[in-house]
């Protein structure tokens, strides 16, 4: 059994929140939810925070399904929450940092901005293992699959517990009842969606998020996502490379 802090950047509220915990919890865990007060997608790593009189804002919460569960509403990012909670505000700092179910696919080079990826990579930093959790639900999903991608994510945590404590691995779930199994993939160079700048005025801007019309590189974890695979991609919260020899 393990403690594990889950969290997640669409809010205390989402779904895919609750299936994770409830999934966790019915795995034998020790379980703390702390998630943003409200949503926080594109949060990456921040550590910003709602502040009043220099404190950061926590309200306690009883989430339905989820009884004896201690759960805390934050006013500030999924990065944030994962810091603060190594460092023991929400009790004994976690062994694991699971961070999800998101509402939506985090994969390739884009997962750079998404909170989701960025608190199990701050978790990993702090000394925790970490992972990020993502249901691929589409632009126009009609069904949600969150407990299969809850299941998925508690498949693979056994290859991820084998590993050093600090390691960080991000999680695709198809949105079927079903999938076609579990796929080590590394990092498409994209997102499988991107950013525009929809409109833009004397005194503001509109960014818009539309499908990228390419295909996937064959291979990478969005063309395996796509296919119908659980996608596993181990990621290195902080890193360097060396710069060669300097002037002179």
């Amino acid at each position: 059994m393990s403690r594990i802090l889950v969290t997640n950047d669409d809010g205390i509220d989402a779904p895919g929140l609750h299936a994770l915990a409830r999934a966790a919890v019915d795995a034998g865990h020790h379980v703390t939810v702390a998630a943003p007060a409200r949503q926080s997608s594109g949060a990456s790593a921040s550590i910003m925070a709602e502040e009043e009189a220099g404190h950061i804002v926590v309200d306690r919460r009883e989430l339905e399904g989820l009884r004896g569960v201690r759960a805390f509403a934050v006013h500030g990012g999924p990065g944030l929450i994962a810091l603060v909670a190594a460092r023991g505000a929400f009790g004994d700092p976690a062994d694991l940092v699971l961070s999800g179910v998101n509402h939506g696919a985090n994969v390739g080079r884009a997962i750079l901005h998404s909170g989701t990826v960025g608190a199990a990579l701050t978790g990993g930093l702090n000394g925790a293992w970490g992972a990020a959790v993502s249901l691929d639900v589409g632009m126009h999903p009609q069904t949600f699959h969150w407990d299969a991608a809850a299941a998925a994510a508690l498949d693979v945590l056994p290859v991820l517990l084998e590993r050093p404590r600090g390691s960080v691995i991000n999680v695709n779930v198809p949105n079927n009842a079903t999938n076609r199994g579990i796929r080590e993939a590394p990092l498409a160079p994209f997102g499988i969606v991107q950013t525009t700048l929809e409109e833009r005025g004397e005194h503001h801007i509109r960014l818009a998020v539309e499908d990228l019309p390419s295909v996937a590189e064959p291979g990478t974890d969005a063309a395996c996502l796509a296919d119908g695979w659980v996608t596993v991609t181990g990621l290195e919260p902080v890193s360097h490379v060396p710069l060669g020899p300097g002037p002179g």
